[in-house]
C-alpha cells in the first residue's frame, strides 16, 4: 500500500504546531496503524529527520494510550478498536489519512501525537478507590451479588482510560470516563464505604480540570474502544444526586 500521511507536528506544549505531510510507501495492509508509523519513523530517523512523537504502550488495546485521532475519529474508524488494534486493511491504496492529538482544554498537547492526559488520573485518585481492608480472596458465594449488577460493574471496569470518549465530545466531556469508574465500585458491596464521597469528589475533580459538561449527544460511547454504556452516565447521575442530598 501506499499511502498519504498529514501528521500533527508539535514541538511542545507553547509551539503552535502544523501538520507534516509524508508520503508512506510498501506498507502491508496486515501491519498494525502503530507499525505503521514504526516504520514511519525509521524511515525518518534514516534521512536524518526527527521522528513522531506519540503514545503506546501495550499494543493489545489494554492501556488506553495509543490516542490519535484518524481521519477525525477517536481510534480511528473501526468500533470497539483501539488504535494499535488498528489494521491498514481499514484503508485502501492511495488513501490519505489525517492524523492529530486528542482536542480537549484538560488534554494539552505535550509533543505531536503525544498529550497530557494526568486529568484522568487526579480524577482516580479523588474517589476511584475501595479503602476498606478486603483481606484475602473470599469464596464467591461468600459475598452474593445479584449478576446483572455483577456483569454491570464488570462492564464498567473495562474502560481503559484512554480519552476517546472526551476527544469525541464536542464539548470534551469526562462523563463516560467518571461514570465508569463511579459505577465499578457503586455496584459491589465493597464499594459502599465511600460511595458518597466517591461520586461528590470525583465530578469535582472532573469540574476542576476543565472538561465540559455532558449533553448527551453519545459520540462517547459511539468511540469508546470499549463500548462503555451510556447507562453509566445515568447511574453517575444519580449517584452524585443522592449523595448532596445525603451531605
Amino acid at each position: 500500500m501506499n499511502l498519504t500521511l498529514k501528521v500533527w507536528r508539535q514541538k511542545n506544549a507553547s509551539d503552535k504546531g502544523s501538520f507534516a505531510t509524508y508520503q508512506v510507501n510498501d506498507i502491508s495492509e496486515e501491519m498494525s496503524f502503530l507499525e505503521m508509523f514504526d516504520v514511519l519513523n525509521e524511515r525518518l530517523i534514516a534521512k536524518g529527520e526527527e521522528p513522531i512523537a506519540f503514545d503506546h504502550d501495550c499494543r493489545e488495546g489494554i492501556c488506553g494510550m495509543c490516542s490519535m485521532h484518524i481521519n477525525g475519529r477517536a481510534h480511528g474508524p473501526w468500533s470497539g478498536t483501539t488504535t494499535c488494534q488498528l489494521h491498514m486493511r481499514a484503508f485502501k491504496d492511495g488513501d490519505t489519512i489525517t492524523v492529530e492529538p486528542w482536542r480537549a482544554k484538560a488534554f494539552p498537547v505535550i509533543k505531536d501525537l503525544v498529550v497530557d492526559r494526568s486529568a484522568f488520573d487526579k480524577i482516580q485518585s479523588a474517589g476511584g478507590f475501595v479503602s476498606v481492608n478486603t483481606g484475602n480472596a473470599q469464596d464467591a458465594n461468600c459475598i452474593p451479588i445479584p449478576k446483572d449488577d455483577a456483569d454491570a460493574s464488570f462492564a464498567a471496569a473495562a474502560c481503559i482510560g484512554c480519552g476517546a470518549c472526551v476527544a469525541a465530545c464536542k464539548n470534551s466531556s469526562a462523563m463516560l470516563f467518571v461514570s465508569a469508574k463511579v459505577s465499578q465500585f457503586a455496584l459491589l458491596p465493597q464499594g459502599q464505604v465511600e460511595r458518597v464521597d466517591r461520586a461528590l469528589n470525583m465530578v469535582k475533580e472532573m469540574d476542576a480540570a476543565g472538561f465540559g459538561n455532558c449533553t448527551n449527544t453519545g459520540s462517547c460511547e459511539a468511540e469508546c474502544p470499549k463500548e462503555i454504556s451510556l447507562d453509566n452516565i445515568a447511574r453517575l447521575n444519580r449517584e452524585y444526586l443522592m449523595a448532596n442530598l445525603k451531605k
